[in-house]
């Protein structure tokens, strides 16, 4: 019975968490992005600039991007 079953000696596989991976992004430096808060409704009383300024991309801090990378194994 044991002749019927390969041996996998390769490491697991580490899963990625599907939600991070799709509120994350990496940049071409290795830089995580993320979008910003607040824009979702309730956008009639904020004024234009502040509509347009979160609607940009923004960068993770350096000390939330070690958790980041620890729920995106292959980013």
């Amino acid at each position: 019975m044991r002749d019927c079953v390969e041996l996998n000696l390769a490491m697991p596989k580490v899963k990625t968490r599907r939600s991070a991976a799709k509120r994350f992004r990496a940049t071409g430096s290795g830089k995580i992005t993320r979008r910003k808060a607040f824009r979702n409704h309730l956008l009639q009383h904020k004024g234009a600039d502040r509509r347009r300024r979160l609607g940009q991309m923004a960068l993770v801090h350096e000390r939330d991007a070690e958790n980041v990378r620890l729920m995106l194994p292959y980013l």
